[in-house]
């Protein structure tokens, strides 16, 4: 049995999509016997090896906790730290899940041990667009771009020598190879479409949420509480459309992040909003995601973005930006708008087009949901056991 060491400093109890990854992920190999076995470091406050089955283990990691209020993450950066493990199991792959620091380090825990590991990466971030330019365009445009191109230079680097690179979303790839990154293989991810689901609306919750008024839309925001999110923008248009509308849609948020005040006071000044607070419960989810009409996408920097699909596969009528994983889910499959400008008015218009026209609010919830069932989670990991044989063959 060929063995398959995880590690990610994007991993976090209580993070988004790069957690429910890992969860996936090792829910497929604790139930599927296959030729693979895999090893998860998990970074936490305490060393503990878990043998969860014959092809899943979890080992606890203790590792540096970031400060800050709104996150769990903490990070392995050393070489030492590392080397143990794979002298444990004596790892055939190595899965480097985060760009910073880590895919160097792990190469150089893997010097002169008697079996060579097979390294790869998975770009779970597009950190020299997302975390680099997007920021210090700002302050100077010039600036940011020659900044970005320190950062894809760094990224080089870190990959160095590794034998492929996991991306969820082809436009990011091709960006990613016109910058240097080689031997990319896309692997879109997957979701759970029994699980989320059209038939999981909660009546009684739709009912109460309406307030006796069936021309009252649902819209639901279950990001976290960021900026790249595009929280202010979508707080921004919610006058708009109540203005354009003449009534107050209800509008859900879920999660947390940052900037979770003004969420929080915009419940206070607005009726119809509301803060659920962070969702664990997927069947929760699931509800809540059913029971809403209407769901957007506003960050451009997703690299895949399961809340987008999971809202499509519930069916919801998608509101996005015109970049990313966003657009690309929207556009081929036409279950919602792709807006042209990222401005309060032009969100607030797309808004009032799906909430004026129930037939083509229908419309795009069929063929959302449609595309949404083209992806799973088995099918996922049966493509990535396929790329750990190429790359070992």
């Amino acid at each position: 049995m060929k063995v398959v060491l995880d590690i990610n400093n994007f991993w976090s109890p209580s993070g988004g999509g790069v957690r429910h990854y890992h969860l996936q992920k090792m829910d497929y190999y604790q139930k599927k016997q296959n030729d693979f076995k895999l090893v998860f470091l998990m970074q936490d406050s305490y060393n503990k090896t878990e043998e969860i089955s014959p092809t899943l283990i979890i080992e606890h990691v203790k590792a540096f906790k970031i400060p800050g209020k709104w996150w769990e993450y903490r990070f392995i950066h050393n070489a030492k730290h590392i080397k143990p493990y794979l002298e444990k199991y004596k790892a055939d792959i190595i899965e480097v899940g985060s760009p910073y620091v880590l895919p160097a380090a792990v190469r150089k825990a893997c010097k002169g041990l008697e079996k060579e590991p097979a390294l790869v990466g998975f770009w779970h971030a597009d950190f020299p667009r997302t975390y680099i330019r997007r920021p210090f365009e700002k302050i100077n445009s010039f600036l940011a771009k020659k900044l970005e191109r320190v950062a894809w230079a760094y990224a080089r680097y870190q990959f160095k020598n590794y034998k492929g690179i996991q991306v969820s979303c082809k436009e990011v790839m091709q960006r990613m190879n016109i910058n240097g990154l080689q031997n990319l293989q896309w692997l879109p991810l997957g979701i759970n479409a029994n699980l989320f689901n059209p038939n999981r609306r909660d009546k009684v919750l739709v009912e109460e949420l309406k307030t006796g008024d069936a021309n009252r839309i649902i819209m639901f925001f279950p990001h976290r509480s960021t900026e790249e999110k595009g929280l202010s923008l979508l707080l921004k248009a919610y006058p708009i459309i109540c203005e354009k509308l003449g009534l107050e849609p209800t509008l859900i948020f879920a999660g947390t992040g940052n900037r979770i005040h003004l969420v929080k006071e915009a419940e206070k000044k607005y009726e119809h909003i509301k803060y659920i607070g962070f969702i664990k419960d997927a069947e929760e989810m699931a509800k809540w995601n059913a029971s809403c009409e209407v769901g957007f996408a506003l960050s451009a920097w997703e690299t895949f973005g399961f809340s987008i699909l999971e809202g499509m596969a519930s069916g919801q009528c998608l509101i996005g930006t015109n970049a990313g994983a966003a657009a690309e889910h929207i556009r081929e499959s036409g279950g919602g708008i792709i807006l042209q400008e990222m401005t309060p008015e032009v969100l607030a218009s797309a808004v009032c087009e799906i909430a004026q026209d129930r037939d083509k609010m229908q419309a795009m919830s069929a063929k959302g949901r449609a595309y949404a069932e083209r992806f799973s989670w088995e099918a996922c990991f049966e493509r990535q056991r396929e790329f750990y044989r190429g790359i070992l063959n």
